[in-house]
């Protein structure tokens, strides 16, 4: 496929301090269309790295100004990559339960970015190694990290 005939996006996600309740998290995305690039990031107090994931892809989406052409994700959280290529539908089919019978964690967030995705012509969510070199994903990985440089510089 051709740069022309899809929609490229790299998203990252993370969370300083986690388990703590002074932590900092950041999101980041880089679209990427042909030659033209997009980069996209922000962040907040106590929240989470999986919140911060499902941000990224939230916000990518979000951005987006067609729903005709493909959109190919890549991903380095396993969660949001197996989130959205299988347990989605399980969740939907328990009522937003585990196959353990308990509520869905951030389920407000699963629904958006299921919403979102579900509006798109073609999506795939592809796994991609972090920090391994991948120029886009690293790319999306220090965006994340600027937001919470930003954060942490406010307090």
């Amino acid at each position: 496929m051709s740069n022309l005939e899809e929609i490229i996006i790299y998203c990252d996600g993370g969370c300083r301090g986690n388990q703590s309740n002074r932590n900092v998290g950041g999101w980041g995305a880089v679209l990427k269309y042909g030659k033209h690039i997009k980069k996209l990031c922000g962040g907040a107090k106590n929240t989470t790295n999986n919140i911060m994931e499902l941000t990224a892809a939230i916000k990518a989406l979000e951005a987006l100004k067609s729903d005709t052409i493909p959109v190919a994700f890549y991903i380095d959280s396993a969660y949001v990559v197996n989130g959205m290529n299988s347990w989605v539908s399980g969740w939907i089919r328990k009522g937003w339960k585990t196959s353990g019978g308990q509520p869905v964690k951030n389920k407000e967030l699963w629904i958006r970015l299921n919403e979102l995705a579900g509006k798109q012509k073609k999506i795939t969510f592809n796994k991609v190694r972090g920090h391994h070199g991948v120029e886009l994903n690293e790319l999306a990985d220090r965006l994340a990290n600027q937001a919470m440089d930003e954060i942490e510089n406010v307090r």
